[in-house]
Order: structure tokens, then C-alpha cells, then sequence
């Protein structure tokens, strides 16, 4: 990543057709980011910010951003403007410099204008490889703002353990990247710090994230100029791979066959398997990390958000005879997703399962919830159970909570994923070391 902002739109003299759909989406996006950044023409205001100890160097508030697409796009409504935004974000041309995420918020949250050496009219297409250096490179840096999230960890384990053999080359190119970075001004290393976190952000997002950059069929026009594409961020060669159908010199007009869409089929699904990574699926191990399980304690529902702390909640539960509590909430969570269709069907089970007189699973709940709950069986809509499930989160959250905590299972959790964080630091400078 070593050109930077300093990169211009030049990069890449050879850009794809002007007029593929995508080409002329990111145009008019470019447009409108050129025209935020120009100070003689009125753009949001760039700035430092002093915070406690360091500055935060070039960057805006979501809040400046809405006001301006507002203003210069005349748009009435803030949520246009906020939804605006966010499309933006999505394609990498704006990103916040403290999250994952990308999106747009109409508060003091801070952005950063992406560098356009990152940007997507550039057809980047980067390699696991690429990827492989970028998360190995991370792990080098003594950064606090540089610490691998648990689901980019996660993608570092599965592809050291897909390109074991050129494991050592990956290295070698990452600790060049470092050396590299180094010598860089501070403030403009954080700068471009965060912006090549971002292009990942796009490229490899977070899970559950939407993927700007998936394969689609729509978009395989600009596969038919495979030499315009910039295959690898790095530098870094890849294998050879046999050229496929599309990339193939065009023939004269003929009738498509069925063998051609076959063969079309055929590479896009290798085409879909090479970028396997893009979704940023967890890796099969479901053991948490040790700021996740930390976590869990700083609320009860910061513990009913993460999927794993509730399978580990239950378990405690289960162990004391009153999983019934967590799995009617999250029955009753379950509820207020369903299709309308299929509302009072389950209204009707989880009345049969939990609260009908010798229910399976009966809960405990007091008088004055029962009657409420027994009133709105009637309607049989999605809040039924509203009074009810409140009654419950809190019994859960005051006594069941506060005893798993404290419990063995929590406890003995915590300090393996602290022997286990200890053992895997002596790993890595191992494998440091013997490379």
C-alpha cells in the first residue's frame, strides 16, 4: 500500500469500458466526493482533532457529511441524506476510522475520505494471498488500533492453514511492508493505516455485512478485459491459472450454445470459490477470545447479544434446572421476526410450552404479568408475550446473571482463554523467529 492518497485517479491508465453500469455508478459517486473535498467550492471541513494525549489527523463528522449532501444535493429528508451516505460508505469511498462497519451516521462520529488509489473504479480483484500479507502484516505492528478482530484472526488461521507452503514468502513480503512503513511520517502512516483497513473492510467485510464486491453476473462485463484488472494489491504474483471462456479473445456473432453458458457457469462458480473468503465467514472453531468472554461481563446484554454467550448462559441454566427462562425470551424474540402468516400458530406454542397450566416448560411469573399476557392471548399478535418477557429478562438479568458470573463455568472460560492467549503469543514468536 506504499503509493497512498498520493495516487491519483491516473492509477490504472487503462480503466475498464466508461459505460458498465458499475463504471458509471462509481463516476457519479467520484463526482460527489471530489466536490465534498474542494474547500473553494464550499466541501466539508477536514480537520485534526485533539484528543486525550494524540490528534486524530484528517478526518470529518458523519453529521458535516449529511448536512452536506443536503445542502449540495437538495435533498429534504435527513434519512435520504443518512441512506445516501451510507451507499457511499459501502463502496469504500467514505469509512469510519473506529469501526468495521461501513456506514453512515448522522452524529459525532469520525470518517475518512478513502485514498483514490483505493478506489473501486480502479477494478481491484485482491487475492487471499494479498489478504494473507495484510492480516500477517497487522500482527507485526505493536498497534492497539492495528489488533486483529476475532472474525479477522479467525480468517488469518484458515489461510495459514491454506497456504502453508508459501507461508514463509508471505511473511517475508509482509515484514518488507512493515520495514517500509516504518520510515513514513506518523501521521501519515495512521492515515494510510486506516485506509487500507478500509479497502479490506470492502473487499473482505465483516460478517453479516453486506458485499459490495460479490461476484455477479451483471457485473462480469468488465471480466472480459481481464488485462485492465488489477489482480493483486502487493505486487505479488500468482500462480498460473488456465484462462477461462469469458477471458478469451472475442469471435465473431454467433448463437449462444448451451455448451458456452455452461462453460460461463463453470467459471463463475471457480470465479465465486477463489474469493471464498469475500463473506468473512467465521473459521470452524467456536471458541470465543478473551475480550469476547470479558465482555459477557459487562452486561447482561452484552451477553445476550453474542451467540456463544448465550449457548454458555444456558448451560449454567441448564445446570440449575431454569433454562425455561432464556429459552421462553428467546422463543419470544423469535416471535416478533415471524411472517404475519405464521404469527398466531406460534403465539399458540409457545402458550402450550411455557405458560398453559402443566405447560412442559412452565416460567415463573407473577399475578399481575399472567393476567396481562392472558388478555393479549386474544388478539394473538407479535407482542403478546411483551409483559411477560420483560418480567422474565428481568428475573434473569437480577438473580441468574449475577450467580453465573461468579459461577465455576465463567471462571474456569476466562482463565483458559487467558493461558490460551499466553500460549498462542509463544507460538507466534516461534514461528516468527524460525522464519
Amino acid at each position: 500500500m506504499a503509493q497512498g492518497s498520493g495516487d491519483q485517479r491516473a492509477v490504472g491508465t487503462a480503466d475498464p469500458e466508461d459505460s458498465s453500469p458499475n463504471m458509471i455508478v462509481y463516476r457519479k459517486i467520484e463526482d460527489i466526493i471530489t466536490k465534498m473535498q474542494d474547500d473553494k467550492t464550499g466541501g466539508v471541513p477536514i480537520r485534526t482533532v485533539k484528543s486525550f494525549l494524540s490528534k486524530i489527523p484528517s478526518v470529518v463528522t458523519g453529521t458535516d457529511i449529511v448536512q452536506w449532501l443536503m445542502k449540495n444535493l437538495s435533498i429534504e429528508d435527513p434519512v435520504e441524506a443518512i441512506h445516501l451516505g451510507s451507499l457511499i460508505a459501502a463502496q469504500g469511498y467514505i469509512f469510519p476510522i473506529s469501526d468495521h462497519v461501513l456506514s453512515m451516521k448522522d452524529d459525532g462520529t469520525f470518517y475518512r475520505f478513502q485514498a483514490p488509489y483505493f478506489w473501486p473504479s480502479n477494478c481491484w480483484e485482491p487475492e487471499n494471498t494479498d489478504y494473507a500479507i495484510y492480516l500477517c502484516k497487522r500482527t507485526m505492528q505493536n498497534k492497539a488500533r492495528l489488533e486483529l478482530a476475532d472474525y479477522e484472526a479467525e480468517n488469518l488461521a484458515r489461510l495459514q492453514r491454506a497456504f502453508a507452503r508459501k507461508w514463509e514468502f508471505i511473511f517475508m513480503q509482509a515484514e518488507a511492508q512493515v520495514k517500509i512503513d516504518r520510515k513514513k511520517d506518523k501521521t501519515e502512516r495512521k492515515i494510510l493505516d486506516s485506509q487500507e483497513r478500509a479497502f479490506w473492510d470492502v473487499h473482505r467485510p465483516v460478517p453479516g455485512c453486506v458485499n459490495t464486491t460479490e461476484m455477479d453476473i451483471r457485473k462480469c462485463r468488465r471480466l472480459k478485459n481481464p488485462q485492465k484488472v488489477k489482480k493483486s494489491v502487493y505486487g505479488v504474483a500468482e500462480e498460473p491459472q488456465t484462462q477461462s471462456p469469458v477471458h478469451m479473445p472475442s469471435q465473431p456473432v454467433r448463437k449462444t450454445t448451451k455448451e458456452d453458458i455452461r462453460k460461463q457457469i463453470t467459471f463463475l462458480n471457480a470465479q465465486i470459490d477463489r474469493h471464498c473468503l469475500k463473506m468473512s465467514k467465521v473459521a470452524e472453531s467456536k471458541e470465543p477470545s478473551q475480550q469476547r468472554v470479558k465482555r459477557w461481563g459487562f452486561s447482561f446484554d452484552e451477553m445476550l447479544k453474542d451467540q456463544v454467550g448465550r449457548d454458555q448462559f444456558l448451560r449454567f441454566l441448564e445446570s440449575e434446572f431454569s433454562s425455561e427462562n432464556l429459552r421462553f425470551w428467546l422463543a419470544v424474540q423469535d416471535l416478533k421476526k415471524q411472517p404475519l402468516q405464521d404469527v398466531a400458530k406460534r403465539v399458540e406454542e409457545i402458550w402450550q410450552e411455557f405458560l398453559s397450566p402443566g405447560a412442559p416448560s412452565a416460567i415463573n411469573l407473577d399475578s399481575h404479568s399472567y393476567e396481562i399476557t392472558s388478555q393479549n392471548l386474544k388478539e394473538g399478535g407479535r407482542y403478546t408475550y411483551e409483559d411477560a418477557q420483560e418480567h422474565i429478562y428481568k428475573l434473569m438479568k437480577s438473580d441468574s446473571y449475577a450467580r453465573f458470573l461468579r459461577s465455576n463455568a465463567y471462571q474456569d472460560l476466562l482463565l483458559a482463554k487467558k493461558k490460551g492467549k499466553s500460549l498462542a503469543g509463544k507460538r507466534l514468536t516461534g514461528l516468527m523467529q524460525s522464519s
